[in-house]
């Protein structure tokens, strides 16, 4: 804006004051935004960090006891490919601030063995036990942590967007050459109007001579009635 020529018009005037206000609105706009995701964000922060101690436990526990399996069993390879596919998976999304935020429903199946009994062995059941429970966790896991990527993008882009109406655009408008063209070229010679309002009667028609001054201060035109008036 302040290498940008304007040339000192009304118009002009009228127009950069209308682009100032939108910057404070947009700034104002993005903070509040900024401020929603991040509260947002925060309360998913606990959620993230106890389901991580919780799942890295249980993980730990699921691949001990699969260990312990193949050593009783061997590779266990085609035992593992017995098990379904889960497809009780279903996404949904809400909105927060315009941020698409995954909500994970999962519908259960029933806990059965999809293998034979005859080739396993308990140590294999609880190996299966323990990867039901990470699969289940995983799933809340995984809706977590990706609203909280979602939240930070967002909120990265925010704060960049704030900042830059913030500390490039609005110090543009307060420092503008333009500001200071539109103040010592429009001089108070140009903002005085006069206006004649021609009314009739029965009789006779006449001109009143209605004189406008511009007030600098409040953005405003005051009038005023002149004591003359031309009759036609």
């Amino acid at each position: 804006m302040a290498n940008k020529q304007v040339f000192p018009t009304k118009g002009n005037l009228i127009a950069t004051k209308k682009s100032n206000d939108l910057a404070h609105m947009g700034y104002e706009l993005m903070d509040r935004k900024r401020n929603i995701l991040t509260r947002e964000m925060m309360s998913l922060m606990d959620d993230v960090k106890l389901l991580r101690d919780k799942i890295t436990i249980t993980y730990q526990k699921a691949y001990y006891a699969l260990q312990q399996a193949n050593m009783s069993l061997g590779v266990i390879s085609d035992l593992v490919e017995a098990v379904p596919v889960d497809t009780g998976i279903h996404i949904s999304y809400r909105s927060v601030m315009g941020v698409e935020i995954p909500k994970i429903q999962y519908d259960k199946q029933e806990y059965k063995l999809t293998y034979g009994l005859d080739h396993a062995n308990s140590k294999l059941d609880y190996a299966y036990r323990c990867f039901y429970k990470v699969k289940e966790m995983t799933v809340i896991l995984a809706e977590v942590e990706n609203s909280v990527y979602r939240l930070a993008n967002a909120i990265r882009k925010a704060q960049k967007r704030a900042n830059a109406l913030k500390n490039i655009v609005i110090p543009d408008f307060v420092v503008s050459s333009a500001s200071t063209c539109f103040n010592t070229t429009l001089s108070p010679k140009g903002t005085n109007v006069m206006i004649y309002i021609l009314l009739y009667s029965p009789t006779k028609a006449f001109l009143l001579p209605y004189s406008f001054r511009y007030c600098k201060i409040s953005g405003n035109y005051f009038g005023t009635l002149s004591n003359s008036a031309d009759f036609c």
